[in-house]
């Protein structure tokens, strides 16, 4: 595999952040190309050499964070449930930022279907529906109502400012969970 430019690996960092600056600021439909190049200190032509428009740099910034949630959830996955939710609230604090705003955002609606359908997929893989409390429900039922509560106390957590630690929240969230599952 071929080792990419140190120079184009910190020029996509940048567009990517200033679409997330931006982003926080104002709505996704209101951001220019233009607007992007000036808050990355770059060109418009070098936005084109690595996206097609900002709703493909939007889409790549989305896609790389569920494959980083993914990749952390299965390095968590010798992890007791507890400890694989502090792995993953350390997660969401250490990217703060695009979290807060993509949950926030009106322009990212996107972004929580796609956010929600992940953590579907993650609950398929952890939670057996043929014993316990879960016999005899439904199983898309289930897990669309798992998922949307752990969804929503992400967003609500993130949107609060973190106003509890990600242990703390990983342990309140355990608790909860375990009275569902």
């Amino acid at each position: 595999m071929a080792k990419v430019d140190r120079r184009i690996l910190k020029s996509q960092e940048a567009i990517k952040n200033a679409l997330i600056g931006l982003m926080a600021e104002k709505s996704f439909n209101d951001i220019t190309i233009q607007d992007i190049a000036d808050k990355a200190n770059v060109n418009r032509g070098t936005i084109y050499l690595h996206y097609l428009d900002k709703f493909d740099l939007l889409d790549k910034i989305m896609e790389e964070h569920i494959n980083n949630m993914r990749n952390f959830c299965e390095s968590a996955s010798e992890m007791d449930f507890i400890e694989s939710t502090v792995h993953c609230m350390e997660y969401f604090e250490s990217n703060y930022l695009f979290f807060s705003t993509m949950l926030a955002s009106e322009g990212a609606p996107y972004f929580r279907s796609r956010f929600l359908q992940f953590n579907i997929e993650e609950f398929k893989n952890d939670v057996d529906i043929t014993k316990g409390k879960n016999v005899g429900h439904n199983e898309e039922v289930l897990f669309q109502f798992i998922a949307n509560a752990y969804v929503g106390l992400v967003e609500w957590w993130l949107k609060n400012g973190m106003p509890y630690p990600p242990r703390v929240m990983a342990e309140q969230v355990g608790d909860l969970l375990e009275r569902i599952v």
